[in-house]
């Protein structure tokens, strides 16, 4: 039970964190944007942040039992990673051009 729970709360949270929130802060009523582009950044950013944070918290002192440990601590890993590829990729560290110009490659050759 306290695999499933530990599993359903960071997969809400994921999903709310890619998916929901840019869709919130891009969201357009008319001719206004209800946030700007640098929120949304931000808030992703500490959210990953935050996320990756309470799982380690949460391995180290409030959960019992190395197997859920563990479990909490890979989600920790998942976040952080994800937090260091944002970080990356906001601060123009690396990009997707690779991919874009094998994209272009492969149309062009079917």
């Amino acid at each position: 039970m306290q695999r499933f729970l530990i599993i359903t709360v960071n997969g809400a949270l994921l999903a709310l964190l890619l998916i929901g929130l840019p869709a919130a802060t891009r969201e357009r009523w008319g001719d206004v944007q209800l946030s700007s582009a640098s929120t949304g950044r931000l808030l992703l950013f500490w959210g990953l942040g935050a996320a990756s944070a309470v799982n380690l918290v949460a391995a180290l002192f409030f959960i019992r039992g190395r197997r859920y440990k563990l479990l909490c601590g890979e989600w920790a890993a998942i976040f952080g990673a994800l937090w260091l590829a944002y970080f990356g990729l906001v601060r123009g560290w690396f990009n997707f051009e690779w991919l874009k110009q094998a994209l272009l490659w492969l149309q062009k050759q079917l």
